[in-house]
């Protein structure tokens, strides 16, 4: 195995793609999109959702095959027929949803595909060169831990340790940050920088203004399908950035108003939640979300977020304590009873655990409420219905890109957000609970969302927002508790809470001194 890049003979070029065209039932998704990566370089491909970003990296990758246009790979004409293709010519993608086998273990999962892995594995030998590659780049990893067994965060780096082991040149990060922490994240972005410095070249897809000054040397934006322009990223103000993003000025909306909350529809006690380890991640965790409020839910990921989610809908069943819906005690009741006792959920995991990817965007929006009118008339379903409803909803919450019989994997992560969301508020819940809303979203998109949830707060609803944006959080939260290691470790009103005090917190300071 070999780890560096080849250095010899090469354009200091990398990529060039020339007027590249794609579209997807008649849509396009890239117009005569030309784009240039040099060698030793990490440049920013901005835009947002549907912008057509996704799709030109994939073309790229070899995922798909460019409807007109060229691309050349260090100066030479080139045409991928597939990924296989694509990575045996140097050229690799992380996509934003990873393709890892998860009964495997890292090290199984990094040579799988190696044209030299044969029949029989040397396991021993492939640890450590997978534990070695982890050290080196500085991504850490327990090459004999299954996938499963990981978090987000740990199998985005057996994916980029996938492309070193087979000695990638080219490597494309799609929106690599939407699942890390920050301090993961400053990690990533040293490793991108010493890709870049051993002659690799990184194309760093993403939708956070701040991390594209941080991390890339120049920036291209795309914007309905076609390049807007491009920019030295020295040279680059965030706010022009985001004006070429969405074609208009953009504010993030806060909350503004301090109106007086209503009754309890959420009182948690004592909860008690197992991971999928065995181990137990949520440790007595109590509050209240009154009607009309939001609370916010902070800590680093992984430290009992998820269980504490799942436990609260019912797709985990709590070892000890109570949760009640108003009066209705469903702490070991099935998730349909969680609905009807008036709890919406909008899981971190929008693809597989939010929607079904297989289905049309107007059967997803659909997938709750069909058991009753107008979807349903006794046991039968009416197919008109769905598309005059799928219809309404599309245009109120503006979901685009939507084509009959379309699946709704092939939307943007803004538009399966706003999806995802819109079925949930249309069952007019009591308490919403948002799980890393907008994460991997872009800023017209995460200004819909967040809007979203003032108008659910407006309307009454009880807003559980869990989240590990602490802007996100204290631009909307009235309330916020923090999650350390499974346990609530503070608590607060918004007016008493700043970035550093939650900062600390997540970190396992306590406010009292002790850790």
């Amino acid at each position: 195995m070999t780890t560096d890049a080849p250095t010899s003979g090469q354009s200091d070029l990398a990529v060039e793609l020339r007027n590249i065209d794609k579209a997807f039932y008649g849509v396009k998704a890239n117009d005569d999109v030309s784009f240039r990566l040099a060698r030793g370089e990490v440049h920013a491909l901005l835009g947002e959702n549907g912008a057509g970003k996704s799709t030109l990296c994939s073309i790229l990758a070899g995922l798909y095959r460019p409807d007109a246009g060229e691309m050349f790979l260090h100066g030479v004409p080139t045409a991928f027929k597939s990924p296989k293709d694509a990575l045996a010519s140097g050229v690799g993608m992380i996509y934003q949803h990873f393709r890892l086998v998860a009964n495997l273990t890292v090290a199984e999962n990094i040579a799988l595909g190696h044209p030299d892995t044969g029949i029989r594995l040397d396991q021993k030998k492939l640890q450590t060169e997978a534990a070695e590659l982890g050290d080196r780049y500085g991504l850490p990893i327990d090459p004999a831990a299954r996938i499963w067994q990981l978090s987000v965060g740990e199998q985005q780096r057996v994916e980029i340790l996938k492309l070193l082991y087979r000695n990638a040149d080219v490597l494309i990060l799609d929106e690599p940050t939407a699942v890390l922490t920050p301090q993961e994240s400053k990690q990533l972005f040293t490793t991108m920088r010493q890709m870049a410095d051993e002659g690799r070249s990184v194309i760093f897809v993403s939708h956070k203004l701040q991390e594209v000054k941080e991390v890339s040397d120049n920036v291209t934006v795309l914007r309905h399908g076609r390049n807007v322009g491009g920019v030295a990223t020295a040279d680059a103000q965030t706010e022009d950035l985001a004006r070429m993003m969405v074609g208009r000025e953009l504010v993030l909306p806060t909350r503004t108003d301090t109106t007086e909350a209503g009754s309890v529809v959420l009182a948690v006690s004592g909860l008690r939640v197992q991971g999928d380890r065995g181990l137990e991640a949520v440790s007595g965790v109590s509050f209240e979300v009154r009607a009309g409020e939001i609370v916010g839910i902070a800590g680093v990921s992984g430290n009992g977020q998820r269980e504490l989610a799942l436990g609260l809908n019912g797709l985990k069943t709590p070892t000890a304590g109570r949760v009640f819906i108003g009066n209705f005690d469903v702490t070991e009741a099935s998730v349909l009873s969680h609905m009807y006792a008036g709890m919406s959920y909008v899981p971190q995991n929008r693809l597989g655990v939010g929607l079904a990817p297989g289905l049309t965007t107007e059967e997803n929006l659909a997938l709750k409420a069909f058991r009753k009118p107008p979807y349903s008339r006794g046991s039968r379903l009416l197919p008109s219905a769905f598309r005059s409803e799928g219809a309404r909803q599309i245009e109120e919450y503006d979901i685009r890109g939507v084509r009959p019989g379309l699946p709704i994997r092939l939307l943007s992560g803004g538009n399966l957000q706003k999806a995802l969301i819109a079925r949930e508020v249309e069952m007019e819940p009591k308490v919403l609970v948002l799980h890393s809303p907008t994460r991997g979203l872009d800023v017209g998109a995460t200004q819909a969302v967040r809007n979203q949830a003032l108008a659910e707060r407006a309307r009454g609803v009880g807003v559980l927002l869990i989240s590990e944006d602490l802007d996100e959080l204290l631009a909307l939260s009235d309330r916020l508790l923090v999650l350390y290691e499974g346990q609530v470790v503070g608590q607060m009103n918004a007016e008493d809470a700043t970035a550093e005090r939650l900062g600390l917190l997540m970190a396992g300071e306590r406010e009292d001194g002790r850790r």
